[in-house]
């Protein structure tokens, strides 16, 4: 499974930017497809928006992949410590290319599932676009609880299922198959009642076949 991902990242670097930022006719026309019309650009600066501008703390960010969403925040939040890992090294790459010359920022190559931090080390995980991806999404909600300090703030956006019978053929028969997501895939509910189980404040969204979330790590709470 990991050489799979691996590859499928790999086979896509050319093409992942263009296609999440719908920079071309053909990536306007699979995004309205796939997602039933949910802007993925929009869906950033929501998920983004949850991060103060003036915020000076500790931020992982997991995956990164290219930084194509995330760069101009990053590079502004120049009194953050900002921690970007993922998986595949096609993807670090372009995200070390993208956010070069930037002493707060570091990228490292790592899984989710084992992550290289300290316990309640981070005030912040991003995860934008992982979670369908990963392949042991029990253990990547736990290692990133592991990582947030109580009072922490997890922020998310990925794709559900249940929400979209196009978009769950594609995932099912297209891009499961090549690698670039992962089943098991979990539904709105699935997801809405594991993070009210877990966090507080829960600001919960869905678009189209994509939710997006803030939540607070509750103290004293085990995941």
């Amino acid at each position: 499974m990991a050489d799979k991902i691996q590859h499928a990242y790999h086979d896509s670097k050319n093409i992942y930017d263009d296609v999440l930022t719908q920079r071309s006719f053909w990536s306007r026309l699979y995004i309205k497809l796939f997602w039933g019309g949910t802007d993925d650009n929009e869906i950033a600066r929501k998920v983004l928006a949850y991060i103060p501008n003036d915020f000076d703390g500790v931020l992982f960010d997991v995956p990164v992949g290219t930084a194509v969403f995330t760069q101009e925040k990053w590079r502004s939040l120049s009194n953050a410590k900002i921690i970007c890992l993922d998986y595949s090294e096609d993807m670090l790459a372009q995200a070390e290319a993208h956010l070069a010359n930037c002493s707060h920022i570091s990228c490292i190559q790592g899984d989710v599932g084992q992550l290289p931090l300290e316990n309640e080390f981070c005030d912040i995980v991003l995860s934008m676009n992982g979670f369908h991806a990963f392949p042991d999404k029990k253990k990547a909600f736990q290692e990133i609880w592991r990582v947030l300090k109580p009072g922490g703030k997890f922020i998310a956006c990925f794709y559900i299922k249940g929400e979209s019978r196009i978009t769950d053929w594609l995932v099912k028969n297209i891009l499961a198959k090549k690698g670039w997501f992962t089943p098991p895939f979990q539904t709105k509910s699935e997801i809405k009642g594991l993070l009210e189980q877990t966090y507080e404040r829960v600001d919960f969204h869905t678009d189209g076949s994509m939710v997006y979330f803030e939540c607070v790590k509750m103290d004293g709470i085990s995941f």
